[in-house]
């Protein structure tokens, strides 16, 4: 506990809670400190000069967000960070976090450690998503999509953390298009969904016996533990 709490005050920590549809950045502000979603998701949205909406991530528990920013030279926010629903939010001190403090502390190196791979992993889902996205179809995208998360939980049956319209944007289609599409998949027998709860039907190679499985959700203790 006495580590915890020198831990918090070495990166300069501190606590914030955002109702849904709370702003926590808006494009243009200016960002110093890497925040880390305890509870609740929050999401990176871009929108241009008519409205239009592109989701461009979501991050859930575990997950961190504007790191990107606060760690630029710029350190100003290129995007909304809107919470989708009651969120809870740690932030770090960006400053804190890059440089090791005097007293070397023994968790210091680990923290920077462990931000370091999330950034990695965030970048790849990055990829993915342009991968998703430069399909020239509605269909190619949704495909994309719902192959991939097939593969990632191994399991032909999952939920998603979005809802239509939030697919809609994520995946930078129009969400009349994209449920029309929905409902073509289903009646030629590719998939099966309910609200959230999607099933893929025909070929893949995932694991057929899992439909009551979820993909674990990542601790956010595991930026601090390593684990």
């Amino acid at each position: 506990m006495d580590e915890l709490l020198a831990m918090l005050q070495c990166l300069g920590v501190r606590e914030s809670y955002y109702a849904r549809h709370q702003e926590v950045y808006r494009a243009g502000d200016e960002v110093k400190s890497i925040g880390l979603v305890l509870s609740g998701r929050i999401h990176a949205v871009r929108v241009d000069f008519w409205g239009n909406r592109n989701l461009l991530s979501t991050a859930e528990p575990g997950d961190l967000f504007g790191e990107g920013w606060a760690c630029s030279q710029a350190a100003v926010a290129s995007a909304d960070m809107v919470a989708a629903e009651a969120s809870r939010v740690l932030f770090f001190n960006v400053q804190r976090v890059i440089t090791v403090c005097g007293s070397a502390c023994s968790f210091h190196t680990r923290v920077i450690r462990n931000i370091l791979q999330v950034v990695a992993s965030q970048n790849l889902d990055l990829m993915i998503k342009i991968e998703h996205t430069t399909q020239r179809t509605t269909r190619g995208k949704l495909l994309s999509y719902l192959s991939e998360q097939a593969r990632r939980t191994g399991c032909t049956s999952f939920s998603i953390p979005f809802n239509r319209q939030e697919l809609a944007d994520y995946l930078s289609v129009e969400r009349s298009a994209m449920s029309a599409e929905l409902g073509r998949l289903r009646r030629e027998g590719l998939i099966t969904f309910n609200k959230g709860r999607f099933t893929l039907l025909q070929g893949g190679c995932f694991n057929k016996n899992c439909a009551g499985s979820e993909a674990g959700t990542r601790e956010a203790g595991a930026i601090v533990s390593g684990k």
